[in-house]
C-alpha cells in the first residue's frame, strides 16, 4: 500500500477519533472541575476538622488547668497536718491525669506529697514561688526546679493562707503532658498526630516525631493573631498539614498534624470520583472509535484499495468476493465498483473490435492505393515503351520510379505490424534492390552496400525520404553507372538526435556535374524542406559523388543508434 494510502486511511481514523474527543471534552472538563472542587473540598474539610479538634484539644487542656485550680483551692487549707500525704494520695487516684499533689511550705520546702519527690533543699528564689508570695493566685510552669515526674509535665501551683491571709506556701498539681493530648478525649482526623510545643516552637510530646516538622519562623506572631495557624509542611517523606492552637496562654501549644493528599493519591483513596470516571470513559470512548473504525471501515477501505490496483492493472476479471460480509454503504461502493469493471469490459471489447475494424479497413484502403499505383506505373511503362524519344523515355522511367517507390511506402503499410510506423532499414533495403533491378537489364550490373541504424518512422516523413532516395539513386544510375557499372552504397545513421542519409557512387563526377540544377536537385531540395531538413552534394573519398539528406528525428521515434545491418547485391 502506498504512503498517500495510508495517510488517507490515517485521516479517516484521526478524523472520527477527534470528532469525538471534541464531542467528550466538555464532560472531561467538568469531570475535572468538579474533581478541583470535591479535592478543595476535602483540603478545606480538613482543615476545618483539625482546627476544631486543635481548639478542642486547647479547650479541653484549659478545662483540666481550670480544674486543678479549683482542686488545689480547695485542698489547700487543710493539706497541711496529720495524715496530710495519705489525703493527698488518695485525691491522686479518685482524679486521673495527676502525676502528683505537693505541699510546699512558706519557705518552699515539700511538706507533704501524694507521691515519691526527689530530694528538695528549698528554694524560695524559684520564679513561681516568688510569684505566689508576690500575691498571685495561680501560677502555671514547665520549669518547677525539680523533677517531681517522670515524663515532660506542667506544674499548676495556687497559693496557699493562713486564715489571717498571710502567705502560707502553696499546693502543686503535677499535670503529664501526655494527659494534655486530645488523641483520647477528642475525635480526629484519620491518620491525624498530635504534639505539645513551647512557645520557642520545640516539640514537648508528640505521638510520632516523623508526623512534625519545624514550625515556620512567624508560627507564633500568626497564632496570637489568629487564634490558631494552618501551614503545610513535608514530615516522615510525606507532604503534611499542620495547625497550631494556643493550649496555656503564650508558653504552650498544641499541634495537630494529618497527611494532606495531592491530587493523585487523594484519586486513589476516591477511585470512583468525578475524575476517574470522566478519564475512563474518554479512554474507552476513543478506544471503542479507533476499533470501530478499523473494523467496519478502514479494513473494507483497504480490502476496495486492493480490488482497485488489480483494475488498475487491467485484472477486470477480479471480483469483490466478500462484499457481503461489508457494511451497506461500503456494499455499495464495492458493487458500483463491478459494475465498473464489467462495464470496462464491455467498453474494451467494443474498442478492440472497432480497432480491428479500423486496422483492417486502413490495411484494404493502402492495398488498394497501392495496387492503384502500380496500376498507374504498367500503364506509364507501357507509355514509355509506345515512345521513340529518348529524353521522353528516360522522364516517363523517372516518373514510373517515383511512383513505385510511393507504392511500396503503402505496401509497407499494410503488410506491417503497426499501420503508424515502419521500420525503415528492411525499406531501404527494399527500395533500393528494386531500383537496381529496375535498371540492370540496361547496362552494366550494379553491386550495393548498404548499412541503416535500427528506425521506426511514420508514414508522412517515409514518402519524402524514399522519394529523396529514388532521385540520388536513380541520379547515380544515369551519371555514374550508365556505361560501366559500379558500387553504390547507401548509409543511414542516428547521431544526436538527426537521421543522416547519405548515397554515394565511386563514379568519376566533374565540377559541373556536382554542382548542376536539374529537375532532380529540385525535387531533392523540396523533400528535404519537407522533412525539416538540409540536403547537400559533395565528392567522397573514392572519388566519387555523395548526397546527403540531415533531417531531425522527433523524440517519440524509437532510435537504436548501435543496432545496424548490413546488406550487399
Amino acid at each position: 500500500m502506498t504512503g498517500g494510502a495510508w495517510a488517507s486511511l490515517s485521516t479517516i481514523r484521526v478524523r472520527l477519533i477527534a470528532a469525538l474527543a471534541a464531542a467528550l471534552l466538555p464532560v472531561l472538563v467538568l469531570g475535572a472541575v468538579q474533581t478541583a472542587v470535591a479535592f478543595n473540598r476535602e483540603a478545606a474539610l480538613l482543615r476545618e476538622n483539625l482546627g476544631s479538634a486543635a481548639e478542642r484539644s486547647a479547650a479541653d487542656a484549659r478545662a483540666r488547668m481550670e480544674s486543678a485550680d479549683i482542686l488545689l483551692e480547695t485542698l489547700a487549707p487543710g493539706s497541711v497536718g496529720f495524715q496530710c500525704a495519705q489525703r493527698l494520695a488518695q485525691v491522686t487516684e479518685r482524679i486521673p491525669g495527676y502525676d502528683n499533689l505537693i505541699r510546699f511550705d512558706r519557705s518552699g520546702r515539700v511538706a507533704c506529697a501524694a507521691g515519691d519527690v526527689p530530694a528538695d533543699p528549698g528554694r524560695r528564689e524559684r520564679p513561681w514561688f516568688q510569684q505566689l508570695r508576690a500575691g498571685e493566685d495561680l501560677v502555671i510552669t514547665r520549669d518547677p526546679g525539680a523533677a517531681y515526674s517522670a515524663e515532660p509535665a506542667l506544674m499548676a501551683v495556687v497559693r496557699a493562707e493562713t486564715a489571717r491571709g498571710d502567705f502560707d506556701g502553696a499546693l502543686a498539681a503535677i499535670i503529664p503532658l501526655s494527659s494534655l493530648r486530645p488523641d483520647r478525649a477528642v475525635a480526629l482526623p484519620r491518620g491525624s498526630e498530635v504534639a505539645l510545643l513551647d512557645g520557642e516552637g520545640r516539640y514537648l510530646s508528640m505521638t510520632n516525631a516523623q508526623a512534625f516538622a519545624p514550625p515556620p519562623r512567624d508560627w507564633l506572631e500568626r497564632t496570637r493573631a489568629q487564634g490558631s495557624f494552618v501551614w503545610y509542611a513535608r514530615a516522615g517523606g510525606e507532604r503534611r498539614v499542620h495547625i497550631a492552637a494556643p493550649l496555656v496562654g503564650e508558653s504552650l501549644f498544641v499541634m495537630l498534624s494529618a497527611r494532606s493528599p495531592g491530587l493523585f493519591s487523594w484519586a486513589r483513596l476516591n477511585p470512583l470520583t468525578a475524575l476517574v470516571f470522566p478519564l475512563l470513559t474518554f479512554a474507552l470512548a476513543l478506544l471503542t472509535v479507533f476499533v470501530a473504525a478499523e473494523r467496519v471501515v478502514v479494513r473494507w477501505i483497504v480490502y476496495l484499495q486492493r480490488i482497485a490496483a488489480l483494475y488498475a492493472r487491467g485484472r477486470l476479471s477480479v471480483r469483490p468476493v466478500r462484499a457481503d460480509d461489508m457494511p451497506a454503504e461500503i456494499r455499495d461502493l464495492a458493487e458500483t465498483l463491478e459494475d465498473m469493471a464489467d462495464a470496462i469490459v464491455g467498453r474494451d471489447a467494443s474498442l478492440r473490435d472497432s480497432l480491428a475494424q479500423k486496422d483492417g479497413l486502413m490495411r484494404e484502403i493502402h492495398h488498394r492505393v497501392k495496387n492503384n499505383l502500380q496500376v498507374i506505373s504498367s500503364l506509364l511503362s507501357m507509355q514509355q515503351r509506345a515512345l521513340t524519344d529518348p529524353g521522353a523515355r528516360a522522364a516517363m522511367s523517372d516518373t514510373r520510379q517515383r511512383i513505385s517507390a510511393l507504392a511500396l511506402v503503402y505496401r509497407a503499410l499494410y503488410q506491417g505490424p503497426d499501420l503508424k510506423r515502419v521500420d525503415l532499414r528492411p525499406f531501404l533495403e527494399e527500395l533500393t534492390a528494386q531500383l537496381v533491378a529496375g535498371d540492370a537489364a540496361h547496362g552494366p550490373a550494379v553491386r550495393t552496400e548498404l548499412h541503416a541504424d535500427a528506425l521506426v518512422i511514420d508514414p508522412d516523413r517515409l514518402a519524402p525520404l524514399a522519394l529523396f532516395a529514388v532521385e540520388a539513386i536513380t541520379n547515380a544510375q544515369k551519371h555514374a553507372f550508365a556505361e560501366r557499372g559500379g558500387l553504390l552504397s547507401v548509409n543511414f545513421q542516428v547521431q544526436d538526435g538527426e537521421g543522416i542519409l547519405e548515397i554515394s557512387d565511386d563514379g568519376q563526377p566533374t565540377d559541373e556535374a556536382l554542382n548542376a540544377s536539374g529537375v532532380g536537385r529540385t525535387l531533392m531540395t523540396a523533400f528535404a524542406r519537407q522533412l525539416r531538413g538540409r540536403n547537400e552534394v559533395l565528392r567522397n573519398a573514392s572519388g566519387g559523388m555523395t548526397v546527403r539528406l540531415v533531417f531531425p528525428i522527433p523524440a517519440s521515434e524509437h532510435a537504436a543508434p548501435h543496432a545496424g545491418n548490413q546488406a550487399a547485391a
